[in-house]
């Protein structure tokens, strides 16, 4: 690797947009589970 190439680390409002679309997909994933505990329970 050469000194001038750059890090392979994403710049920061790319990693802030990651971990809340991450955030996003874990809260999305329990509405989904409750949703249908609740849809089983009727």
């Amino acid at each position: 690797m050469l000194w001038s190439d750059p890090e392979n680390e994403p710049p920061e409002e790319l990693r802030d947009t990651q971990e809340m679309l991450r955030r996003l997909g874990v809260l999305v994933a329990l509405a989904m589970v409750l949703a249908m505990l609740v849809i089983g329970v009727r």
